[in-house]
């Protein structure tokens, strides 16, 4: 099982590489945010083994709490995580005017983009709770928070949550027929609710919901982008 980590890995990246070719018009919007979150990947050793301690190239991650397959894994999800609600339903990135910037629910914009840092650190230094709750927690807040200032986002982000946990719940999935014992050795089960849905801890579930739901409408928030709908041009019968 050495490299069961490192395989799951790839597979994202794989799926990365599939909608990064499916989805043309965003390419330049995947690489940004998937730049962004890979350094993320960084912060394994507040999970590593307080949450899980899996096997990992170079046992990294047991010597050291970094691991090279966070890293994969961080940048892979930062750009599906951006696009994939775009990808279905078909919508684009336009610049927001400045003369709509100045209106008055953009006030608290900057402020907005720090309430799920802000929340993982008080979670994280105030309470007991596992620091994967924390980053549960803290991504629902910020997702909630972003509606204030951006509601033209409230389909988006909400929509994304349950995509994003859909295609989670396949990928998490994929690897359990080939080792059904992963997660029993794995996962700090005894830390955790103990709830498993087909196998899949609950924890895995609710952060992809909670992930699904921040990180959709980050690079709006971000760059002062909106979506519209893709055009479909309908080629005329001779």
């Amino acid at each position: 099982m050495q490299y069961v980590w490192f395989i799951w890995s790839l597979i994202i990246l794989a799926l990365w590489g599939v909608v990064y070719l499916m989805k043309k018009d965003s390419r330049r919007e995947m690489l940004k945010m998937s730049w962004i979150t890979m350094p993320f990947g960084l912060t394994e050793p507040l999970f590593v083994p307080e949450y899980w301690h899996p096997p990992s190239l170079f046992d990294l991650a047991i010597r050291t709490g970094f691991d090279i397959e966070s890293l994969i894994f961080s940048f892979a999800i930062g750009g599906i995580g951006t696009v994939l609600y775009n990808l279905i339903f078909k919508r684009r990135y336009v610049e927001i005017p400045h003369t709509e910037r100045k209106h008055a629910m953009h006030r608290l914009h900057i402020y907005i983009l720090f309430v799920p840092v802000l929340a993982f650190l008080v979670l994280a230094l105030f309470t007991h709770l596992n620091h994967i709750y924390c980053g549960i927690l803290a991504m629902f807040l910020g997702g909630i928070a972003t509606l204030y200032c951006r509601p033209d986002l409230k389909t988006k982000i909400w929509i994304s949550g349950f995509l994003f946990t859909a295609l989670y719940f396949v990928y998490f999935g994929s690897i359990l027929p080939f080792y059904p014992d992963y997660v029993e050795l794995f996962w700090n089960l005894e830390n955790l609710t103990h709830i498993l849905v087909l196998g899949i801890p609950i924890e895995e579930l609710l952060f992809a919901f909670t992930f699904g739901m921040y990180w959709s409408g980050l690079y709006e928030h971000l760059y002062w982008r909106k979506l519209i709908q893709t055009e479909i041009i309908i080629p005329l019968k001779n």
